[in-house]
């Protein structure tokens, strides 16, 4: 099992010494928040890129994609009933495939919730074909550097258009690529699904193709309540061979001992099973 993790909770700390930490934590990938890169990441030159690249395999870990992909953006929406946004949030996005293919990866997770909720007047039908136009837009760029898009059903909490798996099976059906696929997140799943997040690693397990862990406490696996004993087990069933990636969004207790921390949990958990 491979483990990653989002590094934007390394906030305030230098590209070169987030790399560091993450490989002392015993990480070997890395998922990255485009606005990490700076205030405008589609604009970054290559060579910028590459030394990002560069710098983190000097580490010996590896960039495996993007995440927060439209976050503090301004005029990109997914759902938007205007076509000129939609084919705007579709270059974007072909962008941060091109961006993503030359850090070294290849998963991007759509989840940016306010950039996705309904608009006023907007129906759930009206949104699932604003954001299958959205893709279908991108898919050319998706298939160009061989990266997949993957689906992040959230809570109610935190938007009204996709919180469950079933929600992302959908457009995912719809849209019938293989540049499109499912992304399962542990809190999203215990705060959204009835179904147990084992089921619901099952049932997808050929669909999935990225996944995230952490609590309802907004923590790493650990520091919550969640028993990570049948989670893991039922990656190790099905037989998923994608990222498991940590992704926190209290970074009180710090993020070297949130990183170090979740992977011990997590580790420890599979010598267990293992």
């Amino acid at each position: 099992m491979r483990f990653a993790i989002c590094q934007e909770l390394y906030e305030n700390t230098d590209w070169r010494e987030q790399c560091r930490l993450i490989a002392e934590a015993g990480y070997t990938g890395i998922e990255l928040a485009p606005f990490s890169l700076g205030d405008d990441p589609a604009a970054i030159p290559d060579e910028e890129l590459d030394a990002v690249r560069a710098e983190a395999e000097s580490h010996g870990l590896q960039i495996i994609g993007l995440h927060w992909l439209l976050a503090k953006t301004e005029g990109l929406y997914l759902t938007s009933p205007d076509e000129q946004v939609r084919k705007r949030t579709a270059d974007y996005l072909g962008r941060l495939s091109a961006i993503c293919r030359r850090l070294g990866g290849s998963v991007m997770v759509h989840g940016s919730p306010f950039q996705r909720s309904l608009l006023p007047g907007v129906t759930m039908a009206q949104a699932m074909d604003f954001a299958a136009d959205v893709f279908r837009r991108a898919l050319p760029a998706f298939e160009r550097d061989s990266t997949v898009l993957c689906l992040e059903p959230l809570t109610s909490k935190e938007t009204d258009f996709i919180n469950t798996c079933e929600d992302a099976m959908s457009l995912i059906s719809r849209l019938d690529h293989p540049c499109i696929k499912l992304h399962q997140d542990v809190k999203a799943m215990l705060g959204a699904e009835q179904d147990s997040i084992p089921d619901l690693i099952h049932r997808y397990h050929d669909v999935c193709r990225h996944f995230h862990v952490n609590d309802t406490n907004l923590l790493g696996p650990g520091m919550g309540e969640t028993d990570y004993e049948p989670i893991l087990q039922a990656l190790l069933e099905s037989r998923y061979d994608g990222w498991v990636s940590v992704e926190v969004f209290d970074y009180s207790p710090g993020a070297q001992h949130i990183a170090v921390s979740s992977l011990r949990y997590m580790q420890e958990v599979l010598s267990r099973l293992c």
